[in-house]
């Protein structure tokens, strides 16, 4: 009886210890010793180096052999990245956890908290053939990645517009059809975030196939099964409807004729233009009042005389007045105005 107690507190003691193992190797001569661990909430940001996914650190042996352990993930699948870089300590914060590193290798993987994985195989290993895992869907973006590698060369092999027709139909099938035969959702919203980039030349494919594809809703059934409390579903819900909204709201417009909206406003723009510039006439009509009505008669006779940029010695001949007469008025006119010269006089009432 009390080898058995003890034999149960040892299976135990191990199983809330260390309930997930993730290990590897990395090229020691190539690589800062650090390792990253990083869990992938948003599968917009799947790859790259996001500083507020990691949630693990940890230094590899002078052989180059890393692990991660312990019992803080969840207990659902969820998507993990481990990484490394060249980047030291001083600089990382500054310019290196951004979400784009060129310096940087990573492996994407599906696991929760029982796993064990092992990467049989060293960063600088370019292609991922296989992760040794106790979950079978850990390798899933794995084979995924593939597919999309003999997508490329299929699209690369004739550069037409009739080639790329032809492809976008067949792969975005063949990528959804492989993501449903993997039986794991969080996989299908990995081929949905590629064929679905807004910076990429299949989002225009992408649009058109939401208009009649079911594989789309079905997969947020699939969600809602698997990972009913997960953000991945949340995310895909709202982005559906979003997508769904904006085809719909497009397809609602597509019998509006713009040119008449671009005529109205363009009339509108004019008939605006003429009320602004008949107002800004009227204004200045106004002000050239107000300031002539601050001058006596024989000041506002002088002033017109001055408009006319006749000399003080024409003025007096023309008004039958002496021509320190005229320079007496025309300082009354200055100071009145407040202004300094015949100049700024001008510029009150002829612009």
């Amino acid at each position: 009886m009390r080898l058995k107690l003890t034999v149960l507190l040892i299976c135990f003691w191990s199983f809330a210890e260390a309930q997930y193992s993730f290990s590897g190797y990395i090229e020691p001569n190539e690589w800062q010793n650090s390792v990253y661990l990083s869990i992938v909430e948003d599968y917009r940001k799947i790859s790259g180096v996001y500083s507020e996914q990691i949630i693990a650190k940890t230094t590899a042996d002078s052989t180059g052999y890393f692990e991660f352990k312990g019992n803080m993930l969840e207990t659902e699948n969820r998507i993990y990245r481990i990484h490394v870089d060249k980047c030291s300590d001083a600089t990382q914060d500054a310019n290196h956890f951004n979400g784009h590193c060129s310096d940087s290798k990573e492996v994407i993987f599906i696991a929760n908290n029982k796993d064990t994985l092992k990467l049989p195989f060293s960063f600088e290993n370019q292609v991922f053939c296989d992760i040794n895992s106790t979950n079978d869907k850990a390798n899933a973006f794995v084979r995924i990645d593939s597919l999309k590698a003999d997508m490329r060369f299929a699209y690369g092999e004739f550069r037409s517009e009739a080639n790329r027709k032809l492809n976008n139909k067949k792969w975005f099938k063949t990528l959804q059809d492989f993501g449903k035969s993997l039986d794991e959702p969080l996989a299908e919203l990995y081929i949905y975030s590629y064929l679905s980039d807004r910076t990429s030349d299949l989002h225009a494919y992408y649009v058109e196939d939401l208009k009649s594809n079911t594989y789309y809703e079905n997969l947020k059934s699939r969600l809602r099964e698997n990972y009913p409390e997960a953000s991945y579903t949340k995310q895909y819900n709202n982005e559906l409807a979003s997508d769904s909204f904006m085809l719909e709201s497009s397809e609602n417009d597509s019998g509006f004729n713009w040119s008449f909206l671009i005529a109205g406003l363009l009339a509108l723009s004019v008939l605006i233009n003429l009320i602004f510039i008949s107002r800004f006439i009227k204004s200045k009509q106004h002000r050239k009042t107000e300031l002539k009505g601050k001058l006596s008669k024989q000041e506002q006779v002088v002033l017109e005389h001055l408009l006319q940029e006749k000399s003080n010695k024409d003025i007096a001949e023309a008004l039958f007045l002496s021509v320190s007469t005229i320079k007496t008025h025309t300082n009354n006119i200055y100071k009145k105005l407040n202004v300094q010269s015949r100049d700024e006089v001008n510029s009150l009432f002829k612009k």
